[in-house]
């Protein structure tokens, strides 16, 4: 069976309350249950995990390295400043996509920029929640590829 890992940066818990009219108004426990049920229906396992802390993501991709076959994140505020969790994804050679619920190239200057694109198999950005189901989509045909050309 295919294990994926689904991480999701800080205040990405504050989905469904905040900003709903940039993100909507389904919580993050709303789409974990979702994406879980679309994954199990594909014979995939899903892990889902959040924090507000640099540190534990880096921890969290290092302990995925012999489990994980690829990697959705939504690195949230930290795709725009942390180097360390682009060197843990870079280290671990998971494949990994990278996804937004906005269209980050939309907003502010300061979101235009990540640290994890030039790296990541693929970017989703902009369409809402439905940008996880799109990204889970994108690393099953990469991953079934690979599997497939072996």
């Amino acid at each position: 069976m295919m294990n994926i890992l689904l991480i999701n940066g800080p205040n990405l818990n504050l989905l469904g309350t905040r900003e709903p009219e940039i993100y909507g108004n389904k919580t993050l426990s709303d789409i974990e249950k979702d994406l879980t049920k679309v994954a199990k229906e594909k014979s995939i396992n899903l892990e889902c995990f959040q924090s507000n802390h640099e540190g534990e993501i880096v921890d969290k991709i290092q302990e995925s390295v012999k489990s994980i076959q690829g990697i959705l994140i939504n690195a949230g505020a930290f795709t725009h400043t942390s180097i360390s969790i682009r060197d843990a994804l870079i280290g671990s050679k998971i494949p990994f996509v990278e996804l937004h619920i906005s269209n980050i190239f939309s907003r502010e200057d300061f979101r235009k920029e990540s640290f994890l694109t030039d790296k990541a198999i693929g970017i989703i950005s902009g369409f809402g929640i439905s940008s996880y189901s799109l990204a889970l989509e994108g690393i099953i045909g990469y991953l079934s590829s690979k599997i497939n050309a072996s």
